[in-house]
């Protein structure tokens, strides 16, 4: 076999072998003979095959779920905490050589904190301020991250699991509260038609028309009912006279 031939091969072969394509979202670091050389943009890239390698890095936002936790809370109660981590990667250089596998470090870390910040407060404080406790956790994951290039975008705490005794204490809290804002309203809404009572009630005192006319109207629902009869002993004028007489019998 012609040696030309055979070298072309080899020389072909050895060409293709260092091709790399660097995607958009991604950078790739670049080692020769274990040497950190440099970054490698995004585009076609060729390396030297078996004296450089390179190792790729996602420079898009991240996410790291953090595992449920066991927390004991500042009052005494035994809760469940999980969440999860935005992150990005400022720096593939220094994410790739100042930390080994950054990814579970930041999951250390941030179960950690988890641990520390939610065992600080009482379980009313970590139920109403969730967004606190994440911005509180963020702040404590990203002191450490900073120094490795990367930016904690965001903490969020996802679900809080209780014990089922804790939970029935806390449906029963809930019902006494809505029973006593509605016994509230009942009692506003009782005082409201009181108040519009007597306002009528005295209206109507300043006119007999008015008086009269409220009579009829209440005959005329009390007849409606086809099944009762009403008697008048005298007349209403009697009334009338009797008033203006002695205004004391009325």
């Amino acid at each position: 076999m012609n040696p030309l031939f055979i070298f072309t091969i080899v020389f072909v072969v050895f060409l293709f072998s260092g091709i790399r394509i660097v995607f958009e979202y991604k950078r790739a670091l670049k080692f020769r003979f274990g040497k950190y050389i440099k970054i490698l943009q995004p585009g076609f890239r060729w390396i030297i095959p078996i004296v450089e390698t390179i190792q790729t890095v996602d420079i898009r936002v991240i996410t790291i779920n953090i595992i449920s936790q066991e927390v004991m809370t500042e009052d005494n109660v035994p809760c469940s905490i999980d969440g999860v981590v935005f992150f990005k990667i400022n720096n593939p250089e220094k994410a790739v050589l100042e930390v080994e596998e950054f990814s579970f470090a930041i999951t250390q870390l941030a179960q950690a904190a988890l641990r520390d910040v939610c065992g600080k407060v009482e379980l009313d404080t970590i139920l109403s301020k969730r967004e606190e406790m994440g911005k509180n956790i963020k702040a404590i994951v990203e002191k450490e991250t900073h120094e490795w290039g990367i930016q904690i975008m965001d903490v969020k705490i996802k679900d809080i699991q209780l014990p089922e005794n804790m939970r029935r204490m806390m449906a029963n809290q809930a019902e006494a509260e809505r029973s006593r804002r509605a016994r509230i309203i009942l009692a506003q809404a009782e005082e409201q038609a009181a108040g519009k009572l007597l306002e009528a009630g005295l209206q109507i005192d300043k006119s007999p028309s008015a008086i009269k006319l409220r009579l009829y109207q209440t005959l005329s629902n009390i007849a409606a009912e086809k099944n009762s009869t009403i008697i008048f002993p005298f007349p209403e004028e009697v009334l009338h006279h009797i008033k203006k007489e002695d205004p004391s019998k009325t």
